[in-house]
């Protein structure tokens, strides 16, 4: 028996070896996928960003736009209620993808501020 038969017989033949790079490369795109999949800040969000979100179209982007020149930041996700269009439905379908900036502690939620 040649020494490449029995490496052939103990090791991995050509497309397991291939497989096996495939499937290590989809798991590294994966890992480092992971900003894909980022909260989008209302505070900050253009336009665009703003209707990536489920549920919002072009005017509820712009109602929050318009807010948000006009009042200032957002203090907390649930100020977003207080944007002319938008609901506590709403805001409880986004809260998992939106921010105010902060890290976890500004997406805690509390009582939104009273609408004007």
């Amino acid at each position: 028996m040649r020494l490449s038969d029995m490496a052939a017989r103990c090791c991995m033949t050509e497309s397991a070896r291939n497989m096996t790079k495939l499937f290590l490369l989809l798991i590294t795109l994966f890992v480092f996928s992971g900003a894909t999949f980022a909260a989008v800040n209302i505070n900050t969000a253009s336009q665009a960003e703003l209707e990536s979100l489920q549920g919002i179209g072009p005017a509820k982007a712009k109602a929050i736009l318009d807010y948000r020149k006009k009042k200032g930041s957002f203090k907390s996700v649930d100020d977003l209620q207080n944007v002319s269009g938008i609901g506590p439905a709403t805001v409880q379908k986004l809260r998992k993808d939106i921010t105010v900036g902060g890290g976890a502690a500004a997406r805690k939620e509390h009582k939104p501020a009273a609408r004007e």
